[in-house]
């Protein structure tokens, strides 16, 4: 008798179908968004662009009961600046922040990253906020914004809260966000320094095997502040804060950035994958956070 023959699943599977049924919601506004995640909360998403939220659907890594596509949602989409910050809507795509001078010129480690991700038709349906409340250890968008120190912004029908952006990250897949809450608004302090952003992936569009961003600031010849950070080499993104300490108030000096930059494998947690293993991710880190650091310093001096 014949070895018996099971049917793949179709879970198993990224069809072009989403193989349960849920509810659907198309509001308009910012307050009918907030009544429906206050109704119905854990049980369900947030769709904004669907790059993540759409894949994992489809393969029933995530099933809720409702979906709540905030598309729509004018109010929430814009790039804005006043005299202290930069304000970011969640909605923003990564194709309004590419075409952004403001974000090229004062951001320019999130420009970075955002020339570096995906296609232009996936940066025309991929938003800011969507790509942090997915949470991905590997997210372009977190490295830049962490070395900026940004605030996120969450809202609920209760009213909103600011966090830093360090405290927003807490594992794989994993915020401080409330069942009822939505990521609003990114603040982004404006500063005089410098930024930028790297990131070694398999092939052009793909996931990071490891990124860094840094930000620089420097007088008279020595380092005033500084800002590191990294993705895909901890179960979150992470700031390298005693690289940070080691850099500040030393001459900028060739030899002694390679110095700390060689300390970042103490910072960091990476893992083997499909993309690479640990081994390579802290060793390319080390390299990462040394071109990220020439790189803004050499756009300080433009």
């Amino acid at each position: 008798m014949g070895r018996e023959v099971r049917p793949v699943p179709i879970n198993l599977r990224n069809t072009r179908i989403i193989p349960f049924e849920f509810q659907y919601f198309e509001p308009e506004s910012l307050e009918e968004v907030l009544q429906l995640l206050r109704t119905y909360g854990s049980e369900a998403r947030v769709l904004a662009g669907g790059t993540d939220l759409i894949v994992k659907m489809k393969v029933r890594a995530v099933e809720p009961k409702y979906v709540i596509n905030v598309k729509r949602v004018k109010e929430l989409r814009y790039i804005r600046v006043d005299k202290d910050s930069i304000r970011l809507g969640a909605l923003t795509t990564w194709r309004d922040l590419e075409r952004s001078d403001l974000v090229r010129e004062e951001v320019p480690a999130l420009y970075d990253a955002v020339k570096s991700m995906g296609s232009v038709q996936i940066r025309n349906m991929a938003t800011v906020g969507g790509n942090l409340c997915n949470a991905s250890p590997a997210a372009d968008s977190a490295p830049p914004l962490l070395v900026h120190e940004a605030r996120i912004k969450l809202a609920s029908i209760e009213g909103t809260r600011e966090i830093p952006i360090t405290e927003f990250f807490t594992g794989p897949g994993m915020t401080v966000m409330r069942p009822h809450e939505l990521l609003q608004e990114i603040i982004i302090p404006r500063k005089k320094g410098k930024s930028s952003f790297i990131k070694v992936s398999r092939v052009a569009m793909d996931l990071a095997i490891a990124s860094a961003a840094t930000y620089v600031e420097v007088e008279d010849g020595v380092i005033k502040d500084v800002k590191i950070a990294l993705g895909s080499v901890a179960p979150r993104p992470i700031r390298a804060i005693r690289c940070e300490a080691a850099l500040i108030g030393r001459r900028v000096d060739e030899k002694v950035l390679r110095e700390v930059a060689s300390l970042v494998v103490n910072e960091i947690s990476p893992i083997d994958d499909v993309r690479g293993t640990a081994w390579y991710r802290r060793e390319v880190s080390k390299v990462l956070v040394y071109d990220s650091l020439i790189k803004s310093l050499e756009r300080l001096r433009r």
